[in-house]
């Protein structure tokens, strides 16, 4: 696939593989995504769905293919360089400075996102507060802000991992399963939140969410589109209620049909 392709999408990865010794990981997964699309990655343990996500992001290298960014080969950029490029990520279990406050892991974010030479300006000028308490707000979590981190609990800790996400003003969010940990009465409303907080994003382009997630109801509630994994393949592609309908996706991912 010629870049001049890839530059029509904000994500293309490309014939990508990735082999640990005898054990395929990765075996030609081909994704394009779209500006403002809500991809979901579905798969059991061991599907592929986070080497993709770690290939994605320049922690891990592909054996072979390539991975394009706004048409751009990042293939074998670090993540730092693709980070700043507008790619941010949160993890399934938040990356989080347990005894600063909730304002403090936000500033700490924003000033890692900046470019090298910000780290001669200061982390607490107005510019960032009010770019920080922006994002709080957006994520209901403006009385939160001066509370050290180890009292919170751990939904309210997800939505600040994947706040401090948003600080780079990122062109492609890829998140962790975003509701492991959140309590089944409240992961439609954190959910609801964190699609609100990136919709309402000031990009001049609409963010693209890549998002990992075993819970069905999530997915088909939240996904435009969804990918399945399955022994390190694409299993199936497409509009939402078509891959979770699908019987081989049925059959090998999900373990049951999926009512309409």
């Amino acid at each position: 696939m010629s870049s001049s392709t890839t530059s029509d999408f904000v994500l293309s990865a490309v014939n990508l593989q990735r082999t640990f010794g005898a054990v395929v990981a990765a075996a030609d997964v081909n994704i394009n995504i779209r500006a403002g699309e809500r991809l979901c990655l579905i798969g059991s343990n061991g599907a592929g769905k986070t080497t993709f996500v770690n290939m994605i992001t320049g922690y891990l290298k592909p054996s072979s293919g390539q991975i394009f960014l706004g048409g751009e080969d990042i293939t074998q950029r670090s993540p730092r360089e693709i980070t700043r490029r507008g790619v941010a990520r949160s993890f399934q279990i938040p990356q989080l400075c347990l005894h600063m406050s909730v304002l403090d892991n936000m500033l700490t974010a924003l000033h890692c996102n900046r470019a090298n030479s910000a780290f001669f300006r200061p982390a607490r000028d107005a510019a960032s507060l009010d770019q920080c308490h922006d994002l709080l707000a957006r994520f209901a979590l403006s009385d939160h802000a001066q509370r050290d981190v180890r009292e919170l609990p751990g939904g309210v800790r997800k939505l600040l991992d994947i706040a401090m996400a948003l600080t780079g003003q990122p062109r492609l969010l890829l998140l962790d399963e975003p509701t492991s940990g959140v309590s089944a009465d409240e992961k439609f409303s954190t959910m609801d939140t964190v699609m609100r907080a990136i919709d309402a994003s000031t990009n001049t382009a609409p963010v693209s969410v890549v998002f990992v997630e075993h819970d069905m109801d999530i997915v088909r509630n939240y996904a435009s589109r969804v990918a399945a994994f399955y022994s390190g393949r694409v299993l199936a592609d497409g509009l939402a209620d078509a891959v979770l309908n699908n019987p081989d996706v049925q059959r090998h991912v999900t373990g049951f049909a999926v009512a309409a």
